[in-house]
């Protein structure tokens, strides 16, 4: 599957940016969706994973109360809102999907990876 991310730019703090990761193909309702987000000179860290079904999701502690991820399948998009955006949020993020049914924040898990989209997020 062919992922690709985008909506990724440049934000002062306290700011929003709304990710989008489109995933053509039929199938793309029947699978894991997740953002991870690598910073330079760090590892790729886990951000937010939904269900199939969009009925359940699991986010990073850093994150919580302050990104919100959710799909429209019908689109066969997957979306990240990243509200209150800190400079500590600056970096790549990616979109990632996973051929199974249960919810992870393991990358190595993750079967399809995007190109990522870059956000920076200025003091």
């Amino acid at each position: 599957v062919q992922l690709q991310a985008s909506g990724g730019g440049l934000v002062q703090a306290g700011g929003s940016l709304r990710l989008s990761c489109a995933a053509p193909g039929r199938t793309f309702s029947s699978y894991v969706m997740g953002w991870f987000r690598q910073a330079p000179g760090k590892e790729r860290e886990f951000v937010a994973a939904i269900r199939s079904d969009g009925g359940r999701t699991i986010y990073a502690d850093s994150v919580k109360g302050r990104f919100t991820i959710s799909r429209d399948n019908a689109k066969n998009t997957v979306y990240l809102q990243m509200n209150s955006l800190k400079p500590e949020d600056t970096a790549v993020y990616y979109c990632a999907i996973r051929y199974g049914a249960v919810l992870t924040d393991n990358p190595d898990l993750y079967d399809s990876w995007g190109r990522g989209t870059q956000v920076t997020v200025s003091s």
